[in-house]
């Protein structure tokens, strides 16, 4: 047997071996992670976002429940990441100017770009900001809490 063969034939056996070993490993972390995972109560944990009672943030920031006549709650948890910034083109909220054109549009139109999504000059916006799983009268009760900051 040449040395070059001997050389092919002990990668092979190495190769062999640590698949077999990333094999194990991933059994392993498999078996850890559905005994963890089995434990939580999924059916409680996934809500609409409606029904969550959403507790406040290590800063303090976000101290609402979210429900449908909450717009505020709404604005906290679903909208403020870009409507805080403007991320987007989104209008900051309690920016007259970006708001103003818009409200002239009127409530039923800006209720359609909430919950559809909307694409225009300035940016996009996804329906219902990306948050599938909101109810359209809560993403309505945002609406209606950008629009009152920006009067």
């Amino acid at each position: 047997m040449s040395d070059s063969n001997m050389k092919d034939g002990e990668f092979v056996r190495n190769f062999i071996i640590m698949i077999g070993a990333l094999a194990l490993l991933a059994v392993v972390i498999f078996v850890i992670a559905n005994s963890i995972g089995g434990s939580i109560k999924t059916a409680k944990a996934v809500q609409p976002v409606d029904k969550m009672s959403l507790a406040s943030t290590a800063m303090g920031t976000l101290v609402t429940t979210a429900q449908a006549a909450d717009g505020a709650g709404t604005y906290n948890m679903a909208c403020a990441a870009c409507h805080a910034i403007g991320a987007a083109g989104a209008p900051k909220i309690g920016d007259k100017a970006d708001w103003g054109p818009r409200i002239k549009q009127g409530k039923e139109t800006l209720y359609m770009h909430a919950l559809k999504g909307y694409q225009g000059k300035k940016g996009f916006m996804p329906a219902k900001g990306g948050q599938t799983q909101l109810s359209d009268a809560v993403v309505k009760a945002a609406v209606d809490h950008m629009v009152s900051k920006a009067k």
